[in-house]
């Protein structure tokens, strides 16, 4: 089977887009552990292979948020893989605990590290990374293979989140059946789940005078 990085359009046409996001709650950390143990056993084996891309389509974009925040992207990390067949969109926001000013310039340099924390979870597809909006608050969109895949790296990621993060800032949410591009350019939003829809609820996005990307077309192989 043939692979490119990004939004293969695999699901079939009775996907629909909900809200699946519960109570949220950190995985045990013994399961924590664990799960980013393998991830960046996994991740050393996809560096190797060249099977991760940063693509800059996206960079620069402003994401508009409903709860009146906006946030640009400053990196795109997409993995090249089978097609999507389960497609949801994950959106994990947060607080550092101790970034001020210049702070926040570092942390964007710096962030690039965490890359093994997350791409080699089962069903990651790719992420862009926002900076921080207003209130400081980072956000991470994702595109991922599996609503429930993406649950368990959300707790998951919770733990390590949790050593640097402001307490009570960590949250997360769920979309099955989205695509980010579907998402960012108003497909229909299906808030109701346990969490304030606003913050992480994308009402716009804008490129100055560019366009904005409607996909990351994939490279042949």
């Amino acid at each position: 089977m043939s692979a490119g990085p990004a939004d293969p359009r695999a699901a079939g046409p009775g996907t629909s887009t909900r809200s699946v996001t519960r109570q949220q709650y950190p995985a045990p950390v013994r399961v924590a552990v664990a799960s980013v143990t393998r991830c960046v056993a996994v991740t050393g084996g996809m560096v190797l292979r060249g099977r991760l891309r940063m693509p800059r389509a996206w960079v620069g974009t402003w994401f508009h948020f409903a709860d009146g925040t906006s946030a640009p992207v400053y990196r795109e990390t997409i993995a090249v893989r089978a097609p999507t067949e389960d497609p949801c969109v994950l959106v994990v926001g947060f607080r550092l605990r101790w970034a001020r000013g210049r702070g926040h310039d570092v942390f964007r340099w710096t962030s690039i590290v965490n890359t093994p924390l997350f791409v080699g979870f089962p069903g990651f597809v790719a992420k862009w990374w926002l900076a921080a909006d207003e209130f400081g608050r980072y956000r991470g969109v994702y595109q991922w293979d599996g609503a429930q895949q993406a649950e368990r790296y959300a707790r998951a990621l919770w733990r390590v989140l949790s050593l640097v993060s402001v307490r009570g800032s960590i949250r997360y949410h769920v979309l099955a059946g989205s695509w980010r591009d579907d998402v960012v350019h108003g497909a229909p939003d299906p808030s109701g789940g346990s969490d304030d829809p606003s913050w992480w609820r994308i009402t716009g996005a804008d490129l100055g005078a560019r366009p904005v990307p409607r996909r990351v077309q994939a490279p042949g192989r």
